[in-house]
């Protein structure tokens, strides 16, 4: 439907980071969260004014998935779910949302995606973020950074569906879910999501 540039090039918003650190901690200490800095490359947590490497980003998020396979899901989703609130506490003025909440889904769902689109890079890095359609709601990555050069043979972008999740559900309407359906790791061209009521 509409397709938007990526960001700077190599740049993401810190709060694929910030929003991370305290989910580590709270599930491993400061040594799990120091040991995922460390991974990282990250002598400490980024600023949270302006963008950041996208880099180090991804090597966290996949150190932590290497390090605890079975939990990374579980703390990736709650880190995403953070990232949605601060969003809404932040970045979305407080009428806007009231505007969003007072719309028939059938409006305010196009209008959150175009918003998302137009801050894209904010957790799209350089990849390329695509609004396929708004009826039914999909998305599409191309070159997600946060999960570029891995393999897997379930889709890996679970701090995405999170993020989406969050903002969907707050301004849109309670009963979406975000569901991954296609993913480059697991040999996609592109990272496909799609929102739906349940």
């Amino acid at each position: 439907m509409f397709d938007t540039p990526s960001g700077p090039s190599g740049r993401i918003g810190p709060n694929a980071v910030l929003q991370l650190l305290p989910v580590l901690e709270a599930a491993g200490g400061a040594g799990l969260r120091d040991e995922m800095l460390a991974a990282s490359g990250l002598g400490g947590a980024p600023s949270d004014s302006g963008l950041m490497d996208e880099a180090p980003a991804g090597t966290m998020h996949r150190a932590l998935r290497r390090r605890l396979p079975d939990t990374a899901p579980g703390l990736l989703r709650e880190a995403g779910c953070r990232t949605g609130a601060y969003i809404l506490a932040h970045r979305i003025p407080p009428l806007a949302q009231k505007v969003l909440k007072a719309l028939p889904a059938a409006l305010s769902g196009p209008m959150l995606a175009k918003a998302i689109a137009r801050h894209s890079w904010t957790f799209a890095g350089s990849g390329t973020f695509r609004v396929v359609s708004t009826r039914p709601m999909v998305f599409e990555l191309t070159d997600n950074p946060l999960i570029r050069g891995e393999s897997a043979p379930a889709p890996l972008c679970i701090w995405h569906e999170a993020v989406f999740d969050t903002l969907f559900r707050t301004l849109v309407d309670k009963r979406l879910s975000t569901r991954e359906t296609a993913c480059a790791a697991s040999g996609a061209t592109v990272c496909r999501f799609e929102i739906v009521r349940h």
